[in-house]
């Protein structure tokens, strides 16, 4: 977490991984992060915007809190996540404001993704 966000405000997101190499490759495959690392257990990611790390200090624990990640394309992103291991546990909704569906990832953290287009 190399720098402090503001308060109140989501400031870091951390995922228990069983390979770390595997997680870099699948996120930055299908969203373009960009990786430091700090030792063999644990590298921060960011998307341009918010950090986070992953790690492998403890425990895979799926679940916990659904982050919501957002394209412009939901099409493109949900095939590029298969296309990189994911898979699809929620097709393409509707809701006021956008579209979104969710996935899981390599190691079974469950994710969504949103536009706000109304297709």
């Amino acid at each position: 977490m190399s720098i402090r966000g503001k308060e109140s405000q989501i400031d870091n997101i951390e995922f228990n991984v069983l390979d770390i190499g595997r997680s870099k490759r699948f996120y930055g495959e299908v969203f373009g992060w960009t990786f430091v690392d700090y030792g063999p257990a644990y590298t921060e990611f960011t998307d341009g915007r918010l950090t986070g790390g992953f790690t492998t200090g403890e425990d895979v624990r799926p679940g916990g809190p659904l982050v919501i990640l957002y394209s412009d394309d939901l099409e493109q992103a949900a095939h590029r996540i298969t296309g990189a291991g994911g898979r699809i546990s929620r097709d393409v909704f509707s809701f006021p404001g956008g579209r979104r569906f969710h996935f899981i990832d390599p190691d079974g953290y469950e994710l969504a993704v949103w536009s706000a287009d109304e297709q």
